[in-house]
């Protein structure tokens, strides 16, 4: 990515001043030869660099030139650093240029530059059958902005009952969960998740969000998304499986089943999730020959009762 690395040297010489190679290829994270032979193309290419020796050397720019792209917008310079987040699709090396690029912009932008390589979380996983949203919601570039502007909201919010309220919220990131976006902030009722759809009014302040120091958001959506599904699947039940079968205990259950140690008689232990005992024997009625319930006694009940109303129609 060389191009990448010339706009950060001139970005760096802008902000700096003077450069030394060695600055330039700690910077950078390249070798001190191809920082010199970087400088040295920049001047090749009718970029007005200049090299001075001797001690307290370094490359300067003619007469403080200045390049176009000192022209960033505060948006522009966010914009571009999405593109570096761990939400990004884009390829590890561009990536990595966009991360040391970062380090060259001037010093307004960089603090919201990084902010918005780490406001977002995509979560591929959907909850159950939750509708599709074809397109983003209709808040979402507002909810964004205020997240890497680090500034507080006042939120119009439509429950699922279809209640409407209005709060000021601390945002803290944005996730993607499947087809659907879910802001994640701080209140006075402590941290809530509010999914971006429902949002129905969003009116940044100028007060500051108190932001956690140690705050994650990846950490923090993982410990949210754990707690939404052991709500909706109370249910826990103990099962024993033949190696052979988890595989296919995986591809029917999905992040319900929890795969455990081998037991003296060389089976895997597992744990999985489910809404009722009734429906989750139903699941497992066809797993018998690979899968078998250890507890709770109820859902081996509830098997039992399966299996004689199939022999009972069947024989």
């Amino acid at each position: 990515m060389r191009t990448d690395r010339l706009v950060a040297i001139l970005l760096l010489l802008q902000r700096r001043g003077q450069v030394t190679a060695a600055e330039v290829a700690q910077e950078l994270e390249v070798s001190e030869r191809t920082a010199r032979r970087d400088l040295g193309a920049l001047a090749m290419a009718g970029v007005p660099v200049y090299s001075m020796q001797g001690r307290g050397g370094g490359w300067r720019l003619v007469g403080g030139a200045r390049t176009d792209l000192s022209g960033l917008t505060a948006s522009e310079a966010r914009a571009l650093f999405l593109v570096a987040g761990p939400a990004s699709a884009a390829t590890p090396a561009v990536k990595a240029a966009l991360r040391k690029l970062v380090h060259a912009l001037p010093e307004p932008f960089r603090v919201q530059a990084e902010a918005a390589a780490s406001s977002l979380v995509m979560d591929p996983e959907r909850w159950g059958s939750s509708r599709v949203e074809h397109r983003p919601p209709r808040f979402l570039d507002e909810l964004q902005d205020a997240v890497i502007r680090g500034v507080q909201v006042r939120l119009g919010y439509v429950d699922r009952e279809g209640s409407e309220t209005e709060r000021t919220v601390h945002p803290l990131g944005i996730v993607a969960k499947g087809p659907s976006w879910y802001l994640v902030a701080n209140t006075e009722a402590g941290r809530r998740t509010f999914r971006i759809d429902r949002v129905s009014s969003a009116d940044p302040t100028d007060d500051p969000v108190h932001r956690p120091g140690d705050f994650d958001l990846a950490g923090s959506w993982r410990e949210i998304a754990d707690e939404v599904d052991r709500k909706r699947m109370p249910l826990e039940i103990q099962a024993l499986c033949v190696p052979h079968g988890i595989g296919l205990l995986r591809m029917a259950l999905g992040t319900r089943l929890q795969v455990g140690g081998a037991t003296t008689d060389g089976r895997i232990e597992v744990l999985i999730r489910g809404r009722t005992e009734f429906t989750l024997a139903g699941e497992l009625a066809g797993l018998i020959e690979w899968v078998e319930v250890t507890g709770p006694s109820s859902v081996r009940d509830h098997l039992a009762a399966i299996g004689n109303a199939i022999v009972e129609r069947y024989g």
